[in-house]
């Protein structure tokens, strides 16, 4: 029995990886990865590394084995049909009659464009008949902390999601249910819904880069269509830049405010504050 993880090299999959490496063996663990030079860290401490792509369904082929526990991690290619790379893994799940699938959703209350191809795969999963876990992820600190550079140039927080609050947690917090739920029992057709424990407005963290920095931050609060603009001109192709304005408006609207505790539940302890994220965001 493995536990498998796709996208091991990924920003998620990489905590996910080394957490599991503090639970159990290293020759328990598989990483998925397409690029294995990116994983010759995880194969210099024994983990099984095996390359396989979502858009190449034959390299799943025999991947899984009968009671393996996989961690399937969403896709980030928006524009390969997120949906269809899924069913690659789930199919494959299937054939190979693994003990359970975790997938890394998103939060039930998201309406935005970018939790319709998580609702869709859901439905697949739960068509398949396999023993399934729902990790509905809510929004990363890093979202936010890894894109600090205009934010510090311009001496602005510029966001279209109004007065609305995030209910977000470091990925490493994220990482930590995960490895829960693939290193223990009982999480078999459980759907959890995961958000940090202290929800914030975009002012406050605003505020809060004014004082860990020493300079006046402001928030300003702009139109969806605005925001579209400032995205494209700063490079994003314009469906991308509308998803995440998707996500701005529903921000707006409370629907990243995740109050169920499930995620410091499952990490067994409480989830990252934002502060910290900035703290150390500001160190790189």
């Amino acid at each position: 029995m493995s536990i498998v993880v796709t996208g091991s090299t990924g920003h998620l999959g990489r905590h996910v990886v080394e957490q599991l490496l503090e639970k159990v063996p290293a020759e328990q663990i598989t990483a998925v990865v397409r690029d294995e030079a990116k994983a010759a860290d995880f194969a210099a401490r024994g983990v099984k590394i095996v390359v396989a792509n979502y858009n190449t369904p034959e390299t799943f082929d025999g991947l899984f084995a009968a009671g393996d526990k996989v961690l399937l991690i969403s896709g980030n290619e928006f524009d390969k049909g997120r949906v269809q790379q899924h069913e690659v893994v789930i199919d494959a799940a299937k054939a190979a009659g693994v003990a359970l699938l975790a997938y890394t959703s998103a939060p039930s209350s998201l309406t935005a464009a970018l939790a319709d191809d998580h609702r869709a795969t859901e439905k697949a999963l739960l068509a398949s008949g396999l023993p399934y876990t729902l990790l509905r992820n809510g929004w990363y600190h890093e979202n936010y902390t890894e894109n600090l550079a205009p934010v510090l140039e311009h001496n602005a927080v510029v966001a279209a999601a109004g007065e609305g609050r995030v209910s977000s947690a470091s990925r490493a917090d994220y990482a930590a249910a995960a490895v829960a739920v693939l290193t223990g029992e009982g999480h078999e057709n459980k759907t959890y819904e995961l958000g940090g424990d202290e929800a914030w407005s975009f002012a406050e963290y605003a505020a809060e880069l004014s004082k860990q920095t020493g300079k006046e931050i402001a928030y300003n609060a702009v139109s969806g269509d605005v925001m579209k603009g400032i995205l494209t001109g700063a490079g994003l192709p314009e469906p991308l830049a509308e998803i995440f304005v998707g996500v701005d408006a529903s921000i707006a609207e409370g629907e990243l405010v995740v109050s169920t505790g499930d995620l410091s539940r499952l990490a067994g302890r409480p989830t990252t504050p934002l502060t910290e994220a900035v703290t150390a965001a500001l160190k790189d």
